[in-house]
């Protein structure tokens, strides 16, 4: 090799790199790459060494800490959409409304009916409600010229409002017991939280500062820390009162997003979605835990999504899309069966027994994977 290939070969490696990480759909890659490393480590002889890694400590600084940033990614994008994007008309938010409710809403049922003489397991009945916006943009993106935009900005709206509906859950659901101390000092910090909104504070510096006590007080107040990242976002202002070009929210949004979507949301797939597939059988996959969720992402998500759109159309209550079909949609409630981050926290929140917890990961990555599939297939043809 000459000395001018090396630099050729270098600039070619930038290069692809860098397109690597334009791509839509590269943050949904990672979470493949990274929940597949996760299965190859938990099935190999590192088992012990991945096992040690991200012992319970670990694991819990990952999903109680990094993921507080990630709501707090999420609060912003909800914020965003219901004050000056795609939800902020009541027209615009009627539609992936109704669908989102009944994509949660149905899925949830299945898996309360298959569980339902397994008391045990039935507080997992949440699991399966979740979509993952990262994964099913990701499959959509590499449907490229054949998702028309309005697909992709229904499938957004929809997944903003089930991460909304998520949130609300883990707050009322999933919880611990309510410490008081603690959460009147989660409270005062709300209270200056909203307080530095409403006078015009516009410097991120302060909210984040005052986040990191609302968080801290949470953890110790029995409901789950990372709602105290959807409580700082909520209060972080669009634009500032005194130079009204300035938007903190935005800002905040975009210096966090690749954070999230490059490091955080990986390590948090190869932390929780490690399965053994020693001893693992059909029986295993019929499992009441397993199948629930399975069936709840597969076929509850398409029968509440879908259902609830075509009902709502029929009956002249909404309008479908422009530029959209019933095969479009069929395609989309598929895509929103993809649960994997959002299922697999639930999952660690709703079961905390080891062998569950196996049986939670299999039945995300079955459902998610089905659904990921179902929805590329029917889209492709279109």
């Amino acid at each position: 090799m000459t000395n001018s290939e090396t630099p050729q070969n270098k600039n070619r490696l930038i290069a692809l790199t860098r397109r690597f990480f334009e791509l839509e759909a590269s943050g949904g890659l990672l979470l493949v790459a990274a929940a597949v490393l996760a299965l190859i480590a938990a099935n190999t002889s590192g088992v012990e060494a991945y096992n040690f890694i991200f012992n319970l400590s670990v694991r819990l600084w990952i999903n109680d800490g990094l993921m507080a940033i990630f709501f707090l990614l999420v609060g912003l994008e909800i914020k965003r959409e219901f004050v000056a994007g795609q939800l902020s008309s009541k027209d615009q938010a009627v539609l992936p409304a109704i669908a989102a409710v009944g994509g949660m809403v149905v899925p949830a049922l299945i898996y309360a009916f298959i569980n339902k003489d397994h008391p045990d397991t039935l507080q997992g009945w949440a699991i399966p409600s979740a979509t993952d916006i990262a994964f099913s943009l990701g499959v959509l993106a590499l449907l490229g010229s054949r998702a028309p935009l309005t697909l992709k900005v229904l499938l957004t709206a929809v997944a903003v409002i089930d991460d909304l509906g998520a949130i609300l859950i883990i707050a009322l659901f999933y919880s611990a017991h309510i410490y008081v101390v603690p959460l009147c000092i989660a409270a005062a910090a709300l209270a200056v939280l909203i307080g530095m909104n409403r006078k015009g504070v516009s410097h991120l510096a302060p909210f984040l500062l005052v986040g990191a006590v609302l968080w801290g007080a949470m953890l110790q107040s029995g409901i789950h820390p990372t709602i105290a990242g959807v409580l700082t976002a909520l209060c972080i202002p669009l634009t500032s009162q005194s130079n009204p070009e300035r938007r903190p929210l935005e800002a905040l949004e975009h210096k966090l997003h690749p954070w999230v979507v490059y490091m955080i949301l990986p390590i948090f797939a190869f932390a929780n979605a490690g399965v053994p597939f020693d001893g693992i059988t059909l029986e295993s996959f019929l499992h009441p835990v397993a199948f629930g969720i399975t069936a709840g992402l597969f076929a509850g998500k398409v029968i509440g999504i879908f259902g609830t759109i075509f009902l709502s159309v029929k009956s002249g209550l909404c309008k479908l899309p422009q530029g959209l079909n019933w095969a479009h949609i069929w395609g989309l409630s598929h895509l929103c069966g993809i649960g994997f981050t959002m299922s697999l926290f639930i999952g660690e929140l709703a079961l905390k027994g080891s062998h569950e917890q196996i049986e939670v990961r299999m039945g995300v990555l079955t459902g998610s994977i089905l659904s990921a599939l179902a929805g590329y297939m029917v889209l492709r043809k279109r």
